[in-house]
């Protein structure tokens, strides 16, 4: 790749050396060694060894004549050595046309050192070959197993015996080779080297079967997959892949056969992909069959332009989380395996984006995952996808569909770094309002807690959700998707660990709903408001208890931030309501975990759902930092007698927009977040807006912030203003609380009244009975005060008391105040 900026895949090596002309690679086995062939100055063919640990080079054998080698593989130990090639040139042919010679041969050869060469097929059909390795650190096994592919459609797997003599190592079978018989009818195969898997397709009237068999290293095998495939497959001729890699073979005859595909991936996705015919010249058709989700989806894609020399072909390669569809010169498709339902997760390039610069114009394999080879020239390169250019288009991104599904690959691809985290939060408070069918910040969050949990324990990752977002129905231009359900692969195995484990794992989730293992927040905000609203007298259950523990637990978590993540002003406050929904929370997934994940035991259980609470809270904390630290914001904030800045401004815009996001999936935020939103809304909105906000929920009155307004701010005019707007919005048990930092008349006057409200309230229809004692040292003449002073006198007297905390707030407190109310308000001077 010539410059990483402009595309989203760059290439580590190119496993090639000497003239790229005359070398090619052949075959790729299992330890990653790559076998390679070349013509020597005499045109002698010599088969070479490449390792791509130690970056050396070995040579395996030559033959002195120029053969054109079909496929080739060497043993885990490096002793045998299987050939097959084509015996005459084209030119040699004519010679030979009346002599009984086969047209291609297969050679077993010695090579430890060069010794004996035995014949195993000698036949006018061509074959492939290929060692199966055994488990990784058995270097010395005496026993060796090939596979031969016929072009005749069969698969055959031999035994060979060998035996260490003088210094050399030689086959002890001298008669015919044992074997057995592996697959036959079969129209299409591939090799999974890695894994040592056979996939092959048999071809059923309008339906095609796929199979599997595995190898195993006791030397045994067994079918242990079957799924029926809604393909047609019309092709006389065997299609093989990761069989070797004829590079001689006839272009146009390739590109007009099954190009078929099969990749896994390590979270136990298995996917075939297939290029369909279409009718249209100017579009491509492609299937990808995710088995392990149970449907297809078939992609219908119209091509910007059409030139009669490009490759009309699409390449698959495989990323592991992602399946790429590629068309050199058009397209770059990257396909989610893990979370394919909705197309918003996949990545549609073209243009400039979708440009590899090493592979135009050329035939393509994926061989090993995260490598491709150019089957045209001969070159194999490791491929990825680049972080920086995958920021770089996530900032130049114009459409939602490609904002989340890049967002997507950065917070689930890639490995967290704080680097990584900071820039996209950066881009996050950047696109705000352009992003308009989803909330990056829900994302954001979502993503990374799933990324952070799910490795820590097996299966967690179909429990945990991994968007926000139930639904997606934009579109991707140029693109049609369209999507069928199909069956469920069959498996056959007992006790097997890794991938099948992973794979049948995947297959009940379908079959048990897997949207619904997922947890959700709907039953949460439920109980959350439910409890809310409940009288205080009825929170001292035992259940509530438990809740407000659970929270204590999640809070202690937060101890451990460091004094520079204390640059933001968040306070170890109580929160009612926020220690609520944190308990609820810790209290709902542990019983969603409990359900399905039994067998991990309750301590484990109980210190994830509270990591997963604990980090919850961490995340918004690192927005909240990062934010602060990119507009340069100190911890005065709260000095209310001066406006905030524009970059006070801006951090508040994004708080109101963290506190929606988290109102949307109904999750806690940390202690003092909405002080500190208060706050900032205080410096930073005119009054009217600011009341505006408090009406209709943005922001939410807190003890600590509304205490310190009071205390803080003056009695000007304009002060008195917004404090009496702020006291008269107060909830009854917080205005307990604060107003006793306004030492005012106007703040006197609304308790009094407020006082008045609640004994009358308590009255009802009750009438006065008994004669009341005056309240003041000195009578008032002033029949309508002096009626209500004994009417709530005489309700005061039969125990009522609204304010026990205050003892202050009495009849007599009322009297005064509502005397030097109307004092005031006449202009007389009450004393």
């Amino acid at each position: 790749m010539e410059d990483g900026e402009k595309s989203i895949f760059h290439f580590i090596t190119k496993d090639t050396s000497g003239k790229s002309s005359a070398l090619y690679v052949v075959n790729v086995e299992r330890n990653s060694k790559i076998i390679y062939t070349w013509k020597g100055n005499e045109r002698n063919t010599h088969i070479g060894l490449y390792d791509l640990q130690t970056k050396q080079n070995e040579h395996l054998y030559m033959f002195e004549r120029d053969l054109r080698i079909i496929s080739c593989s060497v043993n885990n130990e490096r002793t045998l050595l299987a050939v097959s090639f084509r015996q005459y040139t084209e030119e040699e042919r004519v010679s030979r046309l009346l002599q009984s010679v086969s047209k291609y041969l297969t050679l077993l050869i010695e090579i430890h050192p060069i010794n004996n060469v035995r014949v195993l097929k000698a036949v006018d059909s061509c074959v492939q070959v290929q060692f199966l390795y055994p488990v990784e650190g058995r270097n010395n096994s005496t026993e060796s197993r090939l596979l031969l592919v016929s072009e005749d459609k069969y698969i055959e797997q031999f035994d060979i015996h060998v035996a260490e003599e003088e210094y050399k190592v030689v086959i002890q079978n001298s008669g015919q080779l044992p074997r057995a018989r592996v697959a036959d009818d079969l129209i299409w195969a591939q090799w999974d080297m890695m894994e040592q898997r056979l996939f092959y397709i048999v071809p059923k009237e309008s339906r095609s079967t796929l199979k599997c068999v595995q190898f195993y290293p006791d030397e045994s095998f067994n079918s242990i997959l079957e799924s029926h495939l809604d393909i047609s497959v019309n092709d006389t001729q065997l299609k093989l892949v990761n069989f070797g890699y004829d590079h001689c073979q006839d272009q146009d005859v390739a590109s007009k056969s099954l190009n078929l595909q099969v990749f896994t991936s390590k979270a136990g996705g298995l996917c075939v992909c297939c290029s369909l015919a279409s009718d249209t010249p100017d579009e491509i058709r492609y299937s990808i069959y995710f088995l392990h989700k149970g449907y297809n989806k078939t992609f219908t894609v119209s091509l910007e332009r059409t030139e009669s020399h490009q490759l009309k072909e699409v390449a698959f390669m495989n990323l592991d989380y992602y399946v790429a569809a590629y068309l050199p010169g058009q397209f770059l498709h990257l396909l989610n395996i893990e979370h394919p339902d909705l197309l918003c997760y996949s990545l549609f390039l073209t243009g400039e984006d979708a440009r590899i610069d090493m592979l135009q114009n050329c035939s393509i394999q994926s061989p090993l995952m995260s490598t491709v080879l150019d089957c045209h020239v001969g070159s194999m390169y490791a491929v990825s996808i680049s972080d920086s250019a995958l920021l770089q288009f996530l900032q130049n991104s114009k459409q939602d569909s490609e904002r989340l599904a890049a967002l997507h690959c950065a917070l689930l691809y890639f490995q967290h770094t704080e680097d990584l985290e900071m820039q996209i939060i950066w881009w996050i408070s950047e696109n705000l309002s352009t992003c308009h069918s989803f909330d990056p910040i829900q994302e954001f969050i979502i993503a990374s807690l799933y990324c952070r949990m799910c490795p820590e324990t097996h299966n967690l990752d179909k429990l945990l959700p991994y968007t926000s977002l139930l639904d997606w129905i934009g579109i991707i231009p140029g693109v049609t998707c369209a999507t069928d359900i199909i069956s469920l692969p069959v498996l056959e195995f007992q006790n097997s660990k890794g991938f099948w484990e992973k794979l049948n794992s995947n297959l009940e989730s379908v079959k048990y709903a897997e949207p619904h293992l997922h947890y959700h927040s709907n039953v949460l905000r439920r109980e959350w408001r439910n409890l809310s609203e409940e009288r205080e007298e009825r929170r001292a259950t035992a259940y509530l208890r438990n809740i407000f523990e659970n929270a204590k637990k999640v809070l202690s978590h937060l101890d451990t931030w460091d004094s520079e993540e204390r640059l933001v002003p968040l306070f170890q406050e109580e929160d009612y309501q926020q220690q609520l929904l944190m308990g609820l929370m810790v209290a709902q997934l542990k019983d969603h975990l409990m359900r399905h994940l039994q067998y991990v035991g309750k301590k484990k259980i109980d210190q994830i759902v509270l990591d997963y609470v604990a980090n919850l809270l961490n995340l918004v904390h690192r927005i909240m930092k990062e934010v602060w630290r990119r507009y340069q914001l100190h911890s005065c904030i709260f000095c209310f007698d001066e406006r905030g800045s524009t970059g006070e401004f801006a951090v508040f815009h994004i708080m109101s927009r963290i506190l929606e996001a988290a109102n949307g999936m109904c999750m806690p935020l940390p202690p003092g977040f909405h002080t500190l939103h208060f706050g900032l809304g205080v410096r930073c909105l005119p009054l009217h807006t600011l009341l505006h906000y408090i009406d209709t929920g943005v922001l939410r009155l807190t003890e600590t912030c509304v205490g310190k307004l009071l205390k803080d701010l003056d009695d000007t005019e304009k002060n008195e203003k917004l404090k009496f707007s702020i006291v008269m919005r107060l909830p009854e048990a917080l205005s307990q609380k604060v107003r006793q930092f306004w030492n005012h008349p106007i703040n006197a006057n609304f308790i009094a009244r407020k006082y008045v409200k609640l004994l009358l309230e308590k009255l009802g229809n009750r009438q006065s009975s008994s004669p009341i004692p005056e309240r003041l040292s000195v009578p008032v003449e002033f029949l309508p005060l002096n009626y209500l002073t004994n009417m709530l006198a005489e309700i005061e007297n039969q125990g009522v008391h609204p304010y026990e905390k205050q003892d202050h707030v009495n009849v007599r407190f009322v009297e005064e105040t509502a005397l030097k109310h109307t004092m005031t308000f006449l202009g007389l001077k009450y004393s």
